[in-house]
């Protein structure tokens, strides 16, 4: 019997009912098991203990961080990771293909789909509130993104969702300063750069559809790295330029991904950081206070998925 373990947000997915008969849809006599995150844990025990009964299969059902949580358990296990997308950004399940209306489908996708390996990224807080390893599957960063989630209203957001993002966007632009910083990629020396924003992806889509890194890969058992230092109206619109047509646009028709002197791209499997001032900092859109210096590899492979 296939025994499927279900980390649900209450929040998020009130009931279980929809996912019972989903998967009963796909396998008949399956043992299914749920598990319900709480305020102070976004689900990582309750990954851990689906992975202690034995589910071979366990969904994520919940936002952003619900997934992230789960994966970081699963992560170096032989327990396949479903996603059940229902929080504002699901952007693991935007970069894999995962079907976001409804759960059925969801369902459907992660049942049908042959399970796959991608890899984890790591980041290792020397310096900060947040100090200490932490894993993410999408991207970390600090600047305009981080600074973004600390400016968006949450109520906005329950009401509009990722338009949310939008008026805190403009309020985040409106307050974000250069910052010095030294950047070490693998082995190589450290280089010095004045940035306002700086992205950390094992994948490169957010919201809206919008890649920041198009040359991230999930699988390819390295890191990409976004460098964004737009200072002044010219700047900006080059930033916007760079972003959304060339890498963007042109990107989709097979042209080669652009860096400037004020967008600049990179990719390494360890990215070392450290900044001349602490800055707000995001690990897949959850904000985790100040950093100074930092860390980030890559464990390839780690962790199984159905997508």
């Amino acid at each position: 019997m296939t025994m499927i373990g279900v980390v649900r947000n209450p929040v998020k997915l009130e009931s279980e009912d929809e996912v019972r008969t989903a998967v009963a849809e796909c396998i008949p006599d399956a043992d299914i098991r749920f598990f319900e995150t709480t305020e102070d844990d976004p689900g990582r025990t309750m990954a851990q203990e689906a992975v202690d009964a034995g589910c071979e299969l366990v969904f994520a059902a919940g936002g952003d961080g619900t997934v992230r949580a789960v994966a970081e358990v699963l992560a170096g296990t032989g327990a396949a990771l479903g996603i059940l997308p229902q929080g504002t950004g699901n952007l693991l399940a935007r970069n894999l293909g995962v079907p976001l209306d409804g759960v059925q489908v969801a369902v459907a996708h992660a049942l049908g789909a042959e399970a796959r390996r991608i890899d984890v990224g790591t980041i290792e807080v020397t310096e900060g509130d947040a100090a200490g390893e932490h894993v993410f599957v999408v991207m970390a960063g600090l600047g305009l993104d981080a600074r973004m989630l600390e400016e968006t209203d949450d109520e906005l957001k329950a009401k509009a969702g990722w338009l949310a993002y939008v008026k805190a966007l403009a309020a985040a632009a409106a307050v974000t300063e250069l910052v010095s910083v030294e950047l070490a990629l693998d082995d190589e020396s450290a280089d010095r750069a004045r940035i306002h924003t700086l992205m950390i992806g094992n994948c490169g889509t957010i919201q809206g559809g919008i890649t920041l890194l198009p040359d991230a890969v999930p699988d390819d058992g390295q890191l990409d790295l976004l460098l964004v230092s737009a200072e002044g109206v010219a700047d900006w619109f080059e930033t916007v330029r760079t972003v959304v047509w060339d890498n963007g646009l042109r990107r989709l028709l097979g042209g080669e991904t652009t860096s400037t002197d004020v967008v600049r791209h990179a990719s390494a499997q360890r990215i070392s950081v450290e900044l001349s001032r602490p800055q707000p900092f995001q690990i897949d859109g959850e904000e985790r206070g100040q950093v100074r210096s930092f860390t980030a590899g890559i464990r390839p492979g780690a962790l199984l998925v159905r997508a």
